[in-house]
């Protein structure tokens, strides 16, 4: 179990060290304050001096949200035991502890992972939309060198790849100024790979070329929008470097930066991965009731690849997005619209 410190017990386990990564002062990837403790101001801000661009998760506790405390935005996730808490806290349905807890053993599995979203979401907060996932790209390429993904690669050697698709897998058609866009692979649940990445690119393009196209809807056939990246291609790039070139130059995010006020997804059934990174992107999404969104990446050695990074933090927020990523758990449709991840529910 995590130890939670408090702001004056942390600051003193760093007095000797200070100059020292503080992960590595503290010996853990994620640090846990307790914020109704007693403490000066002046003591967290030099905690977030130090902690600004080091390895480590730094975690705020409360029973309720400390409003107007804009010193805690510099912490990167912010948990209380209040229900339905204001942004930036994340709201504990079963206990901080329990969440803590959770937490703990997610980041436990994939440290390097879950410590390198934490400093990529930091930095990108502050970029452009664009730029946002060209750094992202990076960390994703590092992380596709790193052993939390190759262990998770290996864990996947016995699985049998299914047939490569040998049609178009994405569809368009145009009726007056609209133009429908339609993830078409229900076979493997609008799987996210290459063909389709590819073709909803040219797609996107196509808006973005076209002025008289007034609105696009991008939705998905079958019964599920789309369950995120192809995993029968994971492992199967020429390296991570011609991968981050791939992905910075056929990338349907950075497509969306420019369109993004002409675009609504309309999407259903589980949003997982690029399913709920893409949609992210659009000044409107619409989702049915029944409507689940997930980010595995981090179980994967990886962070979110298909621009999450920059889509979510711009809808919900830097600190819940890290939760969200970090928990690995599906959140319904209702906590979405709360959050901001969506516009409205329609069935």
């Amino acid at each position: 179990m995590t130890a939670i410190h408090t702001p004056d017990g942390l600051l003193a386990r760093l007095a000797n060290g200070a100059d020292d990564e503080i992960g590595a002062a503290v010996n853990e990837p994620m640090v846990v304050l307790n914020l109704d403790s007693s403490y000066e101001k002046s003591t967290l801000e030099r905690i977030l001096q130090l902690v600004s661009s080091s390895p480590v998760i730094i975690v705020g506790t409360a029973q309720s949200p400390l409003a107007d405390r804009s010193d805690l935005h510099g912490l990167d996730l912010l948990l209380c035991a209040a229900a339905e808490a204001p942004r930036p806290w994340v709201s504990c349905a079963n206990g901080v502890g329990a969440t803590i807890a959770a937490l703990t053993k997610a980041v436990g599995s994939s440290p390097s992972a879950s410590v390198s979203l934490a400093q990529l979401l930091r930095v990108s907060e502050w970029a452009s939309a664009a730029n946002a996932v060209v750094a992202e790209s990076c960390v994703y390429s590092l992380l596709q060198s790193g052993t939390e993904y190759r262990n998770w690669l290996e864990g996947r050697e016995d699985r049998t790849p299914r047939e490569r698709p040998d049609k178009a897998v994405v569809r368009v058609s145009r009726d007056d100024n609209d133009l429908r866009i339609t993830l078409d692979r229900p076979e493997v649940r609008n799987a996210y790979g290459t063909r389709m990445r590819d073709e909803l690119v040219e797609a996107l393009q196509l808006v973005d070329a076209d002025a008289t196209i007034e609105r696009a809807v991008v939705n998905g056939s079958g019964t599920v929008f789309c369950s995120g990246g192809d995993l029968d291609e994971f492992g199967t790039s020429p390296g991570p470097v011609p991968a981050h070139i791939v992905r910075t130059t056929r990338n349907a995010g950075l497509v969306l930066t420019r369109i993004a006020d002409r675009v609504t997804f309309s999407v259903h059934g589980a949003c997982v991965g690029a399913g709920v990174e893409l949609p992210a992107f659009a000044n409107n999404v619409v989702a049915h009731p029944a409507t689940t969104f997930r980010l595995p990446e981090i179980a994967m050695g990886l962070v979110p690849g298909a621009g999450g990074t920059s889509s979510i933090p711009r809808r919900i927020g830097r600190h819940r997005t890290l939760f969200f990523a970090l928990c690995g758990e599906p959140i319904d449709v209702s906590t979405a619209l709360r959050w901001g991840l969506i516009d409205r529910i329609e069935s």
